[in-house]
């Protein structure tokens, strides 16, 4: 029988040649990954076959429950770990993040993968249709007169001084976003007149993912949700600030005016005490539209 190994991983004596057990625990980036040993180091001279090939258990940097730990970006290193059982690269049909993954492939040291990810120019000098989804304007530029690198370069050079807010062509469709947050006060006793203040827990954001992402960017937190195809609706997202104020100057950056809003609240003590401070707690809502 075999019995649990101190380096986070099951030994059955498929791996007695190494220091490592056959089974391997990984903690990438708070996204945990169990994997086989063979796995890690299936491509030669990479960042993970130096680590668990060339290196001891105890030179690898730990969690607190003992799992290899990589500071790396958790959500994409899934897609690394699916190449290295096959060296096969499937992504979804919606794909946004294949510049992310070309820039992971480059740090673990998987060459071929990184030039699957990178941009192909054909013996025309054009783009392929493997371009990163993230140039989408670039892309669509390209198609738009006919692959020639010169007159895109004109074209995108075109479109920035006409709209230089805007990151795509994407950026152009109507919709609506909805933003909504949890907050509290803090109500104090007539001679406490600055007990008032706003705090705000989490906002979130509703709407198509495209004008989501348009709108808002490196701040949304979409790690919950990250292979939603643009044209779908998700009510997932939040953002990685707090302040209100802040949402509402990147819509209207954006060209989004607020059309509606509601909200509903409760009013408490914090303590049995009616001479202690009330809190007021809220749910609020604000409809935005762009035209």
């Amino acid at each position: 029988m075999a019995l649990a190994d101190t380096t986070r991983g099951i030994s059955n004596g498929g791996n007695s040649g190494s220091l490592f057990p056959e089974i391997i625990e990984l903690n990438v980036g708070g996204q945990v990954y169990v994997t086989r040993h063979t796995t890690l180091i299936a491509v030669p001279d990479s960042l993970l076959w130096n680590m668990f090939s060339q290196r001891t258990p105890k030179e690898l940097a730990r969690d607190s429950k003992g799992r290899y730990f990589l500071d790396r970006d958790g959500f994409l290193f899934r897609y690394i770990l699916d190449y290295l059982r096959d060296l096969n690269l499937v992504l979804p049909d919606y794909f946004p993040e294949k510049c992310r993954l070309q820039r992971e492939a480059e740090f673990f040291q998987l060459h071929d993968l990184s030039k699957r990810l990178s941009p192909k120019v054909s013996k025309e000098n054009s783009i392929s249709e493997e371009i990163c989804q993230s140039d989408t304007e670039e892309a669509a530029l390209f198609a738009a007169v006919g692959g020639s690198s010169l007159e895109a370069s004109r074209a995108v050079s075109s479109v920035s001084s006409v709209n230089p807010r805007s990151p795509s062509l994407e950026s152009r469709k109507s919709g609506y976003i909805t933003v909504g947050y949890r907050g509290s006060y803090t109500i104090g006793r007539d001679t406490q007149t600055d007990a008032k203040f706003r705090r705000v827990a989490r906002i979130t954001v509703c709407g198509k993912t495209s004008l989501a992402k348009e709108v808002f960017g490196d701040t949304l937190n979409e790690s919950r949700d990250p292979d939603r195809p643009p044209e779908r609706y998700t009510s997932r997202y939040y953002l990685k600030f707090n302040f209100l104020e802040q949402a509402f100057d990147k819509l209207t950056e954006s060209g989004f005016h607020m059309v509606a809003c509601s909200s509903t609240g409760t009013c408490a003590y914090a303590s049995n005490d009616p001479n202690e401070d009330k809190i007021w707690t809220s749910y609020t809502e604000y409809v935005f539209c762009r035209d």
